[in-house]
């Protein structure tokens, strides 16, 4: 079975983040970048995929440069091998994202992609389902449960359902998921296999030339952080008091009522 992983470098979720003085984007020159953690799962799975049924596990990122060590992470876990496709200096959007990523994946023919359900610093979630639009392919979002059927070319997949309700879907291959936390334990890269990943292939693509002129679709105008939280009210006094009290505020101050 052959495998590619669609991976994504983002913000450390502990990082402060700070925007440049224009409000054009976010100051990148302090920030720690690691694998988008709902990636993490998708690799995971991908690598249990393979120890099981044997084939290829390939790690497919867009970005600069830098996104190299994020996929060598991937590698390092025991992925085969990395294709980068380089957007130094573009302006893209999810549109576009998914067509860079589509257009790899399609000179692949991959059996199975396999990404996080949503990148956790735009949130989004709109890449892995252009991807799959763009390849023609099903695919299912947000799968907690992955089973490859004996024959090899088929799956079922398991998500969640609001109310606890769990959705269980039978899909052929090829095809998408998007992968939820909980469906895995991600491994930590051992480290003859961060020795051992310095010296698998990577290749790197063009995103200019897989776009061929297309260009992204959103065009940011602004980005602004949320206004500072004020500090809550606190009531005292009797049951009943509290209550005139609040439904005073309610209907005066906040004039919810």
């Amino acid at each position: 079975m052959k495998i590619g992983v669609l991976l994504k470098q983002v913000p450390d979720t502990e990082t402060r983040i700070k925007l440049k003085p224009d409000g054009s984007g976010i100051d990148e020159s302090d920030i720690k970048w690691v694998v988008n953690p709902y990636d993490e799962f998708a690799v995971e799975e991908a690598l249990q995929l393979k120890e099981k049924r044997g084939g290829e596990v390939v790690i497919v990122s867009a970005g600069p440069p830098r996104v190299v060590e994020a996929m060598r992470t991937a590698l390092a876990m025991g992925a085969d091998r990395g294709i980068r496709i380089d957007t130094t200096g573009m302006a893209l959007c999810a549109y576009t994202t998914a067509l860079m990523l589509a257009k790899a994946a399609e000179k692949e023919g991959f059996d199975l992609l396999l990404g996080g359900k949503q990148a956790v610093d735009d949130d989004n979630a709109q890449v892995l389902q252009g991807v799959a639009e763009l390849l023609g392919r099903p695919i299912v979002s947000i799968v907690e449960k992955i089973t490859v059927g004996d024959d090899g070319k088929t799956l079922t997949v398991q998500r969640p359902v609001a109310g606890g309700i769990k959705e269980v879907i039978n899909l052929s291959l090829p095809a998408l998921l998007g992968c939820e936390k909980g469906l895995n334990t991600p491994r930590y890269p051992s480290l003859p296999g961060i020795m051992k990943a310095k010296a698998k292939p990577m290749v790197e693509l063009k995103g200019s030339e897989l776009l061929s002129g297309e260009v992204r679709k959103v065009e940011p105008v602004k980005h602004m952080l949320p206004p500072e939280r004020q500090a809550g009210k606190k009531i005292t006094g009797e049951p009943a008091e509290v209550v005139e009290q609040l439904v005073k505020w309610l209907r005066e101050e906040a004039k919810v009522v």
